[in-house]
């Protein structure tokens, strides 16, 4: 057997399908949590519509949202280490408008 058969050992054999390799598009993420887990709903709030949806929802134990948020921290770090400081948005208005048509009552 060919040494690319054999998997290593504490090693993960991790597979994705078409569909959620695909990804989903998301520009607001709304974090809640309890004494027990995080909850990040991912949404796309797109100009001109009354209404979004969650796109997906990922929950985590604290542990996990913790070393989720460390490895994330890292990963921004070397993306601003290779194509300069990400400027942060001005304080973002609830709900977001994109200059569209505006709801009244």
């Amino acid at each position: 057997m060919s040494d690319q058969n054999q998997q290593q050992p504490n090693q993960l054999n991790i597979e994705i399908s078409e569909e959620v390799a695909e990804g989903h598009y998301t520009n607001l993420a709304i974090i809640t949590h309890s004494h027990a887990e995080f909850v990040i709903d991912f949404v796309n709030v797109m100009p001109g519509t009354p209404k979004s949806k969650v796109k997906s929802r990922v929950i985590l134990t604290p542990q996990h949202a913790k070393r989720f948020m460390k490895a994330l921290m890292e990963y921004v770090n070397r993306f601003e280490s290779i194509n300069g400081k990400i400027q942060d948005l001005e304080d973002v208005q609830l709900p977001l408008n994109f200059g569209g048509p505006v709801a009244q009552a």
